[in-house]
Protein backbone atom coordinates (compact mmCIF):
# COMPACT_ATOMS: atom_id res chain seq x y z
CA UNK A 1 0.00 0.00 0.00
CA UNK A 2 0.91 3.56 -0.35
CA UNK A 3 0.00 4.77 2.42
CA UNK A 4 3.03 3.26 4.07
CA UNK A 5 5.46 5.37 2.35
CA UNK A 6 6.19 7.69 5.06
CA UNK A 7 7.10 6.00 7.93
CA UNK A 8 10.57 4.84 6.22
CA UNK A 9 12.40 8.14 7.79
CA UNK A 10 14.44 6.84 9.95
CA UNK A 11 15.94 2.92 10.19
CA UNK A 12 17.24 3.37 6.55
CA UNK A 13 19.71 6.26 7.87
CA UNK A 14 21.37 4.62 10.35
CA UNK A 15 24.45 5.01 11.10
CA UNK A 16 26.34 2.63 14.12
CA UNK A 17 29.68 4.35 14.31
CA UNK A 18 28.18 4.95 18.60
CA UNK A 19 26.16 1.86 19.74
CA UNK A 20 25.65 3.50 22.83
CA UNK A 21 23.82 6.87 21.16
CA UNK A 22 22.32 5.47 18.03
CA UNK A 23 21.00 2.26 19.86
CA UNK A 24 17.56 4.87 20.94
CA UNK A 25 15.28 5.12 18.60
CA UNK A 26 15.02 9.23 17.80
CA UNK A 27 12.96 10.28 20.44
CA UNK A 28 15.07 8.49 23.17
CA UNK A 29 18.02 9.47 21.51
CA UNK A 30 16.86 13.25 22.15
CA UNK A 31 16.45 12.58 25.58
CA UNK A 32 20.01 11.68 25.76
CA UNK A 33 20.96 15.03 24.01
CA UNK A 34 18.56 17.21 26.59
CA UNK A 35 20.34 15.79 29.61
CA UNK A 36 23.72 16.44 28.11
CA UNK A 37 22.86 19.81 26.77
CA UNK A 38 22.10 20.76 30.50
CA UNK A 39 25.14 19.69 30.97
CA UNK A 40 26.83 22.13 28.60
CA UNK A 41 24.76 25.45 29.74
CA UNK A 42 26.14 24.92 33.18
CA UNK A 43 29.77 24.57 31.60
CA UNK A 44 29.92 27.55 29.76
CA UNK A 45 27.72 29.84 31.65
CA UNK A 46 29.85 29.41 34.69
CA UNK A 47 32.64 29.68 32.29
CA UNK A 48 31.54 32.81 30.83
CA UNK A 49 31.09 34.60 34.12
CA UNK A 50 34.94 33.67 35.25
CA UNK A 51 35.98 34.98 31.71
CA UNK A 52 33.98 38.22 31.19
CA UNK A 53 33.77 36.53 27.49
CA UNK A 54 30.85 37.94 25.77
CA UNK A 55 31.40 35.32 22.95
CA UNK A 56 30.98 32.64 25.24
CA UNK A 57 28.51 34.36 27.02
CA UNK A 58 26.19 34.14 23.69
CA UNK A 59 26.90 30.88 23.36
CA UNK A 60 25.62 29.76 26.58
CA UNK A 61 22.36 31.98 25.20
CA UNK A 62 22.44 29.77 22.33
CA UNK A 63 22.61 26.87 24.63
CA UNK A 64 20.11 28.06 26.68
CA UNK A 65 17.91 27.86 23.59
CA UNK A 66 18.98 24.27 22.89
CA UNK A 67 17.57 23.54 26.07
CA UNK A 68 14.15 24.78 25.10
CA UNK A 69 14.55 23.51 21.94
CA UNK A 70 16.06 19.73 22.45
CA UNK A 71 12.89 19.55 25.21
CA UNK A 72 10.44 20.83 22.59
CA UNK A 73 11.42 18.19 20.07
CA UNK A 74 11.61 15.18 22.79
CA UNK A 75 8.33 15.71 23.35
CA UNK A 76 7.36 16.48 19.84
CA UNK A 77 8.73 13.41 18.87
CA UNK A 78 6.73 11.51 22.04
CA UNK A 79 3.63 12.90 21.09
CA UNK A 80 4.63 12.24 16.55
CA UNK A 81 3.75 8.50 18.01
CA UNK A 82 0.82 9.04 19.29
CA UNK A 83 -1.93 7.00 17.41
CA UNK A 84 -4.54 9.48 15.81
CA UNK A 85 -8.18 9.58 17.74
CA UNK A 86 -11.50 11.22 16.77
CA UNK A 87 -10.14 14.76 18.01
CA UNK A 88 -6.68 14.60 16.00
CA UNK A 89 -7.43 12.61 12.94
CA UNK A 90 -4.07 12.69 11.69
CA UNK A 91 -2.32 11.89 14.15
CA UNK A 92 -0.27 14.52 16.56
CA UNK A 93 2.60 14.54 14.04
CA UNK A 94 2.35 18.60 13.33
CA UNK A 95 3.47 18.81 17.07
CA UNK A 96 6.74 18.33 15.51
CA UNK A 97 6.54 20.95 12.70
CA UNK A 98 5.14 23.53 15.77
CA UNK A 99 7.87 22.65 18.01
CA UNK A 100 10.50 23.25 15.13
CA UNK A 101 8.92 26.74 14.13
CA UNK A 102 9.20 27.72 17.84
CA UNK A 103 12.55 26.50 18.06
CA UNK A 104 13.33 28.63 14.76
CA UNK A 105 11.64 31.83 16.20
CA UNK A 106 13.81 31.18 19.72
CA UNK A 107 17.13 31.29 17.66
CA UNK A 108 16.58 34.95 16.37
CA UNK A 109 15.14 35.96 19.18
CA UNK A 110 18.40 35.20 20.90
CA UNK A 111 20.24 36.70 17.81
CA UNK A 112 18.97 39.93 18.47
CA UNK A 113 20.08 39.68 21.85
CA UNK A 114 23.62 39.17 21.11
CA UNK A 115 24.00 41.89 18.79
CA UNK A 116 23.19 44.19 20.89
CA UNK A 117 25.34 42.71 23.51
CA UNK A 118 28.08 42.91 20.84
CA UNK A 119 27.14 46.59 20.00
CA UNK A 120 27.48 47.75 23.86
CA UNK A 121 30.89 45.94 24.40
CA UNK A 122 32.37 47.26 21.08
CA UNK A 123 32.04 50.49 22.31
CA UNK A 124 33.30 49.20 26.08
CA UNK A 125 35.92 46.47 25.71
CA UNK A 126 36.23 44.17 28.69
CA UNK A 127 39.65 42.16 29.03
CA UNK A 128 38.60 38.73 28.77
CA UNK A 129 40.48 35.50 30.48
CA UNK A 130 41.09 33.36 27.72
CA UNK A 131 41.81 30.05 29.60
CA UNK A 132 38.26 29.91 30.89
CA UNK A 133 36.84 29.90 27.07
CA UNK A 134 39.39 27.08 26.16
CA UNK A 135 37.95 24.86 28.79
CA UNK A 136 34.38 25.67 28.80
CA UNK A 137 34.16 25.88 24.78
CA UNK A 138 35.73 22.84 24.73
CA UNK A 139 33.81 21.00 26.57
CA UNK A 140 30.32 22.18 24.45
CA UNK A 141 32.28 21.82 20.82
CA UNK A 142 33.32 18.31 21.84
CA UNK A 143 29.66 17.25 23.23
CA UNK A 144 27.77 19.34 20.56
CA UNK A 145 29.33 17.29 17.81
CA UNK A 146 29.07 13.80 19.79
CA UNK A 147 25.51 15.04 19.12
CA UNK A 148 24.86 16.38 16.10
CA UNK A 149 27.00 14.48 14.13
CA UNK A 150 24.73 11.42 15.65
CA UNK A 151 21.82 12.34 14.37
CA UNK A 152 22.22 14.33 11.34
CA UNK A 153 21.15 11.93 8.85
CA UNK A 154 17.26 12.13 10.42
CA UNK A 155 14.80 13.60 7.15
CA UNK A 156 12.38 14.56 10.51
CA UNK A 157 12.29 18.30 10.48
CA UNK A 158 12.18 18.88 14.12
CA UNK A 159 14.78 16.24 14.70
CA UNK A 160 16.47 18.59 11.76
CA UNK A 161 16.12 21.41 13.87
CA UNK A 162 17.66 20.31 16.98
CA UNK A 163 20.52 19.26 15.05
CA UNK A 164 20.76 22.69 13.78
CA UNK A 165 20.91 23.87 17.47
CA UNK A 166 23.77 21.22 18.57
CA UNK A 167 25.71 21.49 15.49
CA UNK A 168 25.66 25.45 15.53
CA UNK A 169 26.81 25.59 18.72
CA UNK A 170 29.87 23.58 17.63
CA UNK A 171 30.64 25.60 15.37
CA UNK A 172 30.10 28.52 17.73
CA UNK A 173 32.38 26.87 20.40
CA UNK A 174 35.11 26.42 17.30
CA UNK A 175 35.16 29.90 16.93
CA UNK A 176 35.57 30.57 20.61
CA UNK A 177 38.69 28.68 21.27
CA UNK A 178 40.14 30.65 18.05
CA UNK A 179 38.98 34.13 20.03
CA UNK A 180 40.82 32.59 22.92
CA UNK A 181 43.66 32.10 21.15
CA UNK A 182 44.25 35.23 19.46
CA UNK A 183 43.28 36.89 22.97
CA UNK A 184 46.04 35.32 24.35
CA UNK A 185 48.76 35.28 21.59
CA UNK A 186 47.91 39.43 20.88
CA UNK A 187 45.49 40.63 24.07
CA UNK A 188 42.96 41.82 21.02
CA UNK A 189 40.23 41.56 23.49
CA UNK A 190 37.89 43.27 20.44
CA UNK A 191 38.55 40.21 18.84
CA UNK A 192 35.39 38.73 21.61
CA UNK A 193 32.41 40.79 21.10
CA UNK A 194 33.39 40.73 16.77
CA UNK A 195 33.08 36.89 17.30
CA UNK A 196 29.72 37.05 18.67
CA UNK A 197 28.28 38.98 16.20
CA UNK A 198 29.69 36.37 13.87
CA UNK A 199 28.04 33.45 15.89
CA UNK A 200 24.67 35.46 16.30
CA UNK A 201 24.42 35.85 12.13
CA UNK A 202 25.04 32.35 11.53
CA UNK A 203 22.66 31.64 13.60
CA UNK A 204 20.09 33.44 12.00
CA UNK A 205 20.98 32.01 9.21
CA UNK A 206 20.01 28.54 10.32
CA UNK A 207 16.97 29.24 12.21
CA UNK A 208 15.61 31.40 9.01
CA UNK A 209 15.40 28.80 6.56
CA UNK A 210 14.17 26.26 9.21
CA UNK A 211 11.16 29.05 9.97
CA UNK A 212 10.88 29.06 6.34
CA UNK A 213 10.41 25.25 5.88
CA UNK A 214 7.85 24.75 8.83
CA UNK A 215 5.67 28.28 7.50
CA UNK A 216 5.32 26.36 4.26
CA UNK A 217 4.05 23.01 5.86
CA UNK A 218 1.63 24.84 8.73
CA UNK A 219 0.25 26.72 5.30
CA UNK A 220 -0.17 23.67 3.63
CA UNK A 221 2.25 24.37 0.96
CA UNK A 222 2.71 21.68 -1.92
CA UNK A 223 6.16 19.78 -0.48
CA UNK A 224 9.48 21.53 -1.54
CA UNK A 225 10.43 17.53 -2.89
CA UNK A 226 7.14 17.44 -4.89
CA UNK A 227 6.42 18.66 -8.11
CA UNK A 228 2.81 19.45 -8.26
CA UNK A 229 2.79 19.54 -11.92
CA UNK A 230 4.25 15.65 -11.89
CA UNK A 231 1.98 14.62 -9.69
CA UNK A 232 -1.09 16.04 -12.29
CA UNK A 233 0.45 14.77 -14.59
CA UNK A 234 0.91 10.87 -13.03
CA UNK A 235 -2.66 10.99 -12.66
CA UNK A 236 -3.34 12.56 -15.78
CA UNK A 237 -1.44 9.37 -17.59
CA UNK A 238 -3.32 6.48 -15.78
CA UNK A 239 -5.81 4.71 -18.03
CA UNK A 240 -9.29 5.04 -17.65
CA UNK A 241 -9.05 8.89 -16.40
CA UNK A 242 -10.56 11.74 -18.26
CA UNK A 243 -9.66 14.81 -16.68
CA UNK A 244 -8.60 15.93 -13.12
CA UNK A 245 -9.40 18.69 -10.91
CA UNK A 246 -9.72 19.88 -6.99
CA UNK A 247 -6.15 19.04 -6.87
CA UNK A 248 -4.50 19.59 -3.34
CA UNK A 249 -1.12 18.63 -2.38
CA UNK A 250 0.19 19.23 1.22
CA UNK A 251 2.60 17.85 3.92
CA UNK A 252 1.28 16.12 7.21
CA UNK A 253 4.56 16.57 8.64
CA UNK A 254 8.32 16.32 7.27
CA UNK A 255 8.45 12.90 5.19
CA UNK A 256 4.80 12.35 4.96
CA UNK A 257 3.20 13.77 2.14
CA UNK A 258 -0.71 13.54 1.09
CA UNK A 259 -2.60 14.69 -2.26
CA UNK A 260 -6.27 14.87 -2.80
CA UNK A 261 -8.20 15.16 -5.85
CA UNK A 262 -11.22 14.67 -8.01
CA UNK A 263 -10.84 12.70 -10.89
CA UNK A 264 -13.72 12.06 -14.35
CA UNK A 265 -14.10 8.65 -14.84
CA UNK A 266 -16.39 6.72 -17.08
CA UNK A 267 -19.97 6.81 -15.88
CA UNK A 268 -21.21 3.50 -17.15
CA UNK A 269 -17.42 1.84 -15.19
CA UNK A 270 -18.65 -0.61 -12.60
CA UNK A 271 -17.11 -0.25 -8.71
CA UNK A 272 -14.49 -2.75 -9.13
CA UNK A 273 -13.04 -1.85 -12.61
CA UNK A 274 -12.70 1.83 -10.52
CA UNK A 275 -10.79 -0.11 -7.91
CA UNK A 276 -7.92 -0.55 -10.30
CA UNK A 277 -7.51 2.92 -11.30
CA UNK A 278 -7.20 3.76 -7.81
CA UNK A 279 -4.80 1.21 -7.40
CA UNK A 280 -2.86 2.60 -9.83
CA UNK A 281 -3.26 6.48 -9.46
CA UNK A 282 -1.32 5.38 -5.29
CA UNK A 283 1.04 3.41 -7.09
CA UNK A 284 2.59 6.35 -9.97
CA UNK A 285 1.79 9.05 -6.80
CA UNK A 286 3.91 6.74 -4.65
CA UNK A 287 6.67 6.80 -6.83
CA UNK A 288 7.33 10.55 -6.73
CA UNK A 289 6.96 10.87 -2.95
CA UNK A 290 3.60 11.52 -2.20
CA UNK A 291 2.01 8.07 0.72
CA UNK A 292 -1.17 9.65 1.31
CA UNK A 293 -3.93 9.86 -1.02
CA UNK A 294 -7.54 10.03 -1.21
CA UNK A 295 -9.58 10.14 -4.67
CA UNK A 296 -13.08 11.40 -5.12
CA UNK A 297 -14.44 9.49 -8.24
CA UNK A 298 -16.91 11.46 -10.18
CA UNK A 299 -18.87 10.93 -13.95
CA UNK A 300 -18.68 13.92 -16.69
CA UNK A 301 -22.14 15.44 -16.23
CA UNK A 302 -20.56 16.03 -12.60
CA UNK A 303 -20.43 19.95 -11.89
CA UNK A 304 -16.88 20.98 -11.30
CA UNK A 305 -14.14 24.15 -12.71
CA UNK A 306 -11.76 23.72 -15.34
CA UNK A 307 -8.89 24.33 -13.40
CA UNK A 308 -6.85 21.87 -11.17
CA UNK A 309 -6.65 24.09 -8.74
CA UNK A 310 -9.99 24.44 -6.59
CA UNK A 311 -9.06 27.83 -4.81
CA UNK A 312 -9.05 30.21 -8.08
CA UNK A 313 -10.71 33.20 -7.98
CA UNK A 314 -12.87 31.54 -10.60
CA UNK A 315 -13.78 28.81 -8.85
CA UNK A 316 -14.21 30.44 -5.70
CA UNK A 317 -17.38 32.56 -6.96
CA UNK A 318 -18.73 29.50 -8.85
CA UNK A 319 -18.64 27.61 -4.84
CA UNK A 320 -20.32 30.40 -3.21
CA UNK A 321 -23.08 32.04 -6.36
Amino acid sequence: MAHDHGHMDHSHHEHHHDEVFHSHAPAGRMGIAFMLTCVILIVEFLGGLFSHSLALMADAGHVLTDVFAIGLSWFALRQGERPADESMTFGYHRSGILAAFINGMTLIVITFWILVEAYHRLHQLHAVDSMWMFISAGVGMLINLYMGLGMRHEEDLNVRSAVLHMLGDAVASAGVIIAGIIIMLTGLNIVDPLLSIAIALFIAYGAWRIVRQTIKILMEGTPTNVDFRQAVTAIHHVQGISDVHDVHLWSITSGKNALSCHVVLDGNMTVQQSQRILREVEHQLSHIGIGHVTIQIEDGSHPHGDSELCATKEAYHAHTH
